[in-house]
């Protein structure tokens, strides 16, 4: 091995380690100067506390109701995962319908698109009439708002496929199934992922949208309940909490996505 060529290898861990060091230290970064920013306007403007609470009374008021927060995110979180993971298993296979099937591809591919169009608040209330007050018109709201990305993403992955990958399926005489799992559906991860990373921050709006038409727990249902009372610092409680765990799922699909497709960050 030529001095050159150890020198490199013997850089690649610093390297990665300073990679590392950049993607975690902007980012904090950047929520040290937002939260500054927070609280720098509360000072300047005087904002009393049931108005715009400061980041420190935020904090005291999570730390005060932790239990109360805790049980309502994990409502939240629960909501928020059941839905992606049903929209996934229902977007998915259309997606492959949809890229494999031309006619299809003209008559429900232009419904769906219309579908979407219509603004998901608006069906919320009516989802509540059919289905109660219980965890399903969450779930069902975060479906249909993560459904379109999931489906978009994925049939363009699969009708991107290249040329060449094409004539070397057909040149090793594989049927459609082996060429569905060996090469299109593995070409098409990098934009289905992309459509997850999308779907996962909507599922997160998704339930919280459901909680506010009519829920008895969540953090949306926190919100609702924080304003009826005049409590402006717990909404902001649950608010940060909202923020943070659409931040970790966004993380946690991206890491997936690190490790099922590892030449997608490479490209």
């Amino acid at each position: 091995m030529s001095t050159d060529t150890a020198t490199q290898v013997d850089a690649a861990p610093g390297r990665n380690l300073g990679a590392i060091a950049v993607r975690v230290l902007l980012p904090a970064l950047t929520f040290v100067v937002l939260i500054g920013a927070w609280w720098l306007a509360t000072i300047i403007f005087d904002w009393p506390s049931y108005i715009v609470p400061t980041p420190l009374e935020v904090w005291q008021e999570m730390s005060d109701q932790r239990s109360i927060l805790a049980s309502n995110f994990k409502t939240t979180l629960w909501e928020a995962l059941l839905g992606f993971a049903l929209a996934i298993a229902i977007a998915i296979p259309c997606a492959v319908a949809i890229a494999y099937s031309r006619t299809l591809e003209l008559t429900v591919y232009p419904t769906l698109v219309a579908l979407n169009a219509i603004p998901k608040i608006a069906i919320a209330p009516l989802l509540v009439i059919w289905m109660g007050f219980g965890a399903g018109p969450k779930i069902v709201m975060v479906v249909l708002i993560c459904f379109f990305p999931i489906v978009i993403s994925t049939a363009t992955g699969l009708k991107s496929t290249p040329a060449e990958i094409t004539e070397l399926s057909r040149s090793l005489s594989t049927s459609t199934l082996q060429d569905f799992l060996r090469f299109r559906f593995p070409w098409s991860l990098p934009y289905v992922f992309v459509g997850l990373k999308v779907a996962i921050a909507l599922a997160v709006i998704g339930a919280v949208v459901g909680e506010f038409v009519g829920a008895t727990k969540g953090l949306g249902y926190v919100i609702v309940a924080s304003g009826q009372n005049a409590n402006t610092t717990l909404a902001f409680a649950a608010i940060v909490l909202l923020s943070l765990m659409s931040i970790l799922l966004y993380y946690a699909v991206a890491l997936l996505e690190r490790v099922l497709v590892p030449w997608s960050e490479e490209t």
